[in-house]
């Protein structure tokens, strides 16, 4: 009986596990605590909604117009809530694609909160939508992404330490 060959390029399906790999440090610029010039977001989970939360101030060094956000920085912050999301479905996913409406100025100094819920799922493709709001409830700039899920241990095993 004729024995068939192994693949060189093994294709292994994103794994179910957004706890890949146990990280020694997290330098992500929007969340990560251990860098020293990011923002440092911290998401909570609303169970009852199903989102995640983040509430926080933006200092003047992301100033934009005066007195207000830059739109990069307003859309890191959609995209990082966004990305949360994934946790619900237990996946590591990256985002491929953005869109942010950029509704009202979002002011500096001032009590604000990013909210972020999932959209859609197809297999491997995730779309969810974020908003941040003032302190009476004003959607200030909305986004929508698509993530892909990866196996993150194929895309970033070698960048961990073990």
């Amino acid at each position: 009986m004729p024995t068939k060959k192994a693949s060189r390029h093994k294709k292994t399906p994103p794994q179910k596990n957004a706890r890949f790999v146990r990280q020694q440090r997290n330098d992500c610029f929007a969340c990560g605590k251990n860098n020293p010039d990011g923002m440092r977001l911290r998401f909570k989970l609303d169970k009852k909604r199903n989102c995640f939360v983040s509430r926080f101030r933006l200092g003047k060094r992301y100033t934009g117009p005066p007195g207000h956000c830059h739109g990069g920085i307003i859309a890191t912050i959609l995209d990082e809530a966004m990305g949360k999301v994934n946790r619900l479905r237990q996946v590591v996913a990256l985002t491929s694609e953005i869109t942010v409406k950029y509704l009202k100025p979002v002011p500096l100094e001032r009590p604000l909160r990013v909210e972020s819920r999932e959209v859609e799922v197809r297999g491997r493709r995730h779309v969810n939508m974020a908003e941040i709001l003032n302190a009476k409830g004003e959607v200030l700039a909305r986004g929508q992404g698509v993530f892909i899920a990866i196996d993150p241990h194929r895309m970033f095993g070698k960048f961990v330490e073990r």
